[in-house]
């Protein structure tokens, strides 16, 4: 499978990034570690997660993903060479413990690199934008982190233009590594936040993008296609707002296109963000083979114009 450069990091990463929230929440140990046995066999190399990964869930604090990927890199240490490994810090890990203060990124990357059982972090994502701690300290603390080999680069997720290019600036003005990476919601439903001046700003530096909910929390597979269709999985409560007009339209897209490709619209919604002008690979997860299978053909699938300008007239 052809590898993309991500921005200027030197990172070369899968054209699809396997999502590891999952860990700990839909997939647990065991699954999760044929998951991403199978995810090298078919040529995926990137994982995604974050050191608040999956506190979401009842009895879990965090830490739960990290935790997996962790034992499953210590049950065989040559496979840590063969991957590219994102994760966060700045969400909420109990009193205290969140934000992008020089104190807490030094406590939550020693914290992180202990669970994923790894000397380094190839990429160290801020998670949230935080008020309260301006980008010098937090850049500031990443440049040591950066020097100490903890972390080989940075990114940045849920920033606005605005907030990226300030962050920017301040990185130049100060002589400070700047977010290298910029990790937004998108896909075909959830086009706003990234289309328009976020999307020309990282073509314009040469920021790498990897994109998350790039599924729109699985809408876009294409099984939730009715209320009645919410109960299919644990996930089914965050996909009714998807389900109006402009959603089924989408749908009716992706399913032309898919069968012109004999391909799921899973795999066809992803080729799309893969297509996009200005991001690097998107973000899915996977709770079976079938669906990793799948990843890796959405990293294959090669779209006409005409599938493109279908599948954007369905999603305007």
């Amino acid at each position: 499978m052809d590898k993309r450069l991500l921005g200027r990091t030197g990172l070369e990463i899968s054209p699809v990034v396997f999502g590891g929230n999952v860990f700990g929440w839909t997939a647990d140990e065991a699954t999760s570690f044929d998951l991403l046995d199978r995810m090298v066999d078919l040529g995926l190399n990137t994982i995604d997660t974050a050191d608040v990964y999956s506190a979401w869930v009842d009895g879990n604090t965090g830490g739960e993903s990290e935790t997996i990927i962790g034992k499953w890199l210590k049950a065989d240490p040559s496979r840590r060479d063969k991957i590219v490994l994102f994760t966060k810090v700045g969400s909420e890990m109990g009193e205290g413990k969140k934000g992008l203060s020089e104190r807490w990124i030094t406590q939550a990357v020693e914290d992180s690199l202990a669970r994923l059982n790894t000397d380094h972090i190839d990429l160290y994502f801020s998670h949230w934008p935080d008020a309260d701690t301006p980008y010098e300290e937090t850049l500031g603390a990443y440049d040591k982190l950066l020097k100490a080999g903890k972390i080989r680069a940075v990114g940045a997720s849920n920033l606005d233009a605005a907030q990226l290019g300030e962050a920017l600036k301040v990185a130049e003005d100060k002589g400070l590594p700047r977010y290298d990476v910029l990790q937004p919601e998108y896909n075909l439903y959830d086009r706003s936040k990234f289309d328009g001046a976020l999307r020309d700003l990282v073509m314009r530096e040469e920021i790498g993008v990897a994109t998350y909910f790039s599924l729109a929390s699985g809408f876009l597979s294409g099984k939730y296609r009715s209320k009645e269709d919410l109960s299919k999985s644990k996930r089914g409560a965050g996909v009714e707002k998807y389900l109006d007009a402009r959603g089924m339209r989408i749908l009716e897209a992706l399913d032309k296109v898919g069968a012109a490709h004999g391909a799921k619209p899973a795999e066809v919604a992803l080729a799309w963000v893969i297509a996009r002008e200005g991001v690097t690979a998107p973000i899915a997860s996977a709770t079976s083979r079938e669906q990793l299978q799948s990843l890796a053909k959405a990293a294959d699938l090669q779209l006409s114009a005409e599938d493109v300008r279908t599948l954007d007239e369905a999603s305007r």
